[in-house]
């Protein structure tokens, strides 16, 4: 075989292997699930009041003698969407599957960290500094690095989480399917996350802001997870319909028969 049959051959095996269906399929959710939560980590750093954002008057919530309006880190607007696609992994590709893309994603948090440090530490151009002065932005170096240069206590407790979160997820996930079997998606997909997301909440701010620099009274630790906790557990409800377009969607794409097996090997 000359060298020209053999890349033809090589070639012909590559698109062969790029034109398998569910290939594509974890690649497309992969990559959605490892943008999000990449994106997530970033715009984290900005809190927001949920009352104000709906335009409406504050609910003047109490909890653990906390009380004031509902805050929460831009980061939960896409945590949802990380939930579901660990959820509809989980259902097609298993346990391996949910590990590869939370070690991908885990390491590209990390990856955009350091060159968001990297960034910060270039030597600002004098003219670009005073360039949004017009947008209210008196100094443009310090807006970036209080943007982009979150505190090492939060990234740490963010990648901390993030992992136990997905662990316990997968694990719960197949607890629930070794009883329920292919009935109850909602029940396998929302049980995983109310664990998974309990300890999720608690972990990532006990080490960003009570064993950080912050540190944070215990009162106000237990009222700001609560409260985080009661909306990711509401996101998730909320999206239970999402699950079962999004896992038809899929069984047509990939037709039944290719569908059954994915789920069956997934639930090894």
């Amino acid at each position: 075989m000359n060298h020209e049959t053999m890349n033809q051959v090589q070639t012909g095996i590559g698109a062969k292997t790029l034109e398998d269906r569910a290939l594509r399929l974890f690649i497309v959710l992969s990559a959605f699930f490892c943008v999000n939560a990449v994106l997530a980590e970033f715009i984290g750093v900005k809190i927001f009041a949920l009352e104000d954002t709906l335009g409406i008057a504050a609910l003047q919530w109490n909890l653990f003698g906390q009380s004031g309006s509902l805050s929460f880190t831009a980061g939960t607007l896409l945590w949802p969407v990380v939930f579901l696609m660990t959820d509809v992994i989980n259902e097609f590709f298993g346990r391996r599957g949910v590990r590869t893309i939370s070690w991908l994603a885990a390491l590209l948090i990390v990856y955009g960290f350091v060159f968001a440090f990297a960034a910060i530490s270039l030597a600002p151009a004098d003219w670009w500094v005073k360039a949004a002065q017009s947008q209210g932005v008196d100094d443009y170096q310090a807006a970036f690095s209080a943007v982009f240069g979150q505190g090492l206590w939060t990234i740490a407790g963010s990648l901390v989480a993030f992992m136990l979160g997905q662990l316990i997820d997968v694990a719960v996930f197949h607890r629930i399917r070794n009883v329920t079997g292919e009935k109850h998606i909602w029940l396998r997909a929302t049980g995983s996350t109310a664990v998974s997301q309990l300890v999720d909440s608690f972990v990532v701010l006990y080490i960003a802001f009570v064993l950080g620099p912050q540190k944070w009274p215990t009162s106000l630790f237990l009222a700001v997870s609560t409260v985080n906790y009661a909306y990711k557990m509401l996101a998730a409800i909320a999206m239970i319909p999402l699950i079962y377009l999004v896992r038809a969607a899929i069984v047509r794409y990939l037709g039944q028969a290719r569908a059954e097996q994915l789920r069956d090997e997934a639930a090894v």
